[in-house]
């Protein structure tokens, strides 16, 4: 995707007009309009894994704490 940068920069500018004239909405759509075309690009192509990752040490880390051995739900 060549032209996925320019994409990526026009949505996140679209959120934060909609963030700034108070419509939630929009912004929420323009930033997952990002973030898809962030992952749909090689560098950002890591980022499930990381996220997956991350949050698997947080369970890990908060384990001690809360008790459970398992995921809730």
């Amino acid at each position: 995707m060549p032209g996925a940068g320019i994409l990526i920069f026009f949505a996140v500018v679209g959120a934060v007009i909609c963030a700034k004239a108070r419509v939630p909405g929009g912004a929420i759509a323009f930033a997952l309009i990002a973030l898809v075309l962030f992952i749909g690009t090689p560098a950002g192509a890591g980022l499930p894994e990381m996220v997956s990752d991350f949050m698997t040490a947080v369970g890990s880390a908060s384990e001690p704490l809360t008790g459970e051995s398992g995921a809730v739900g």
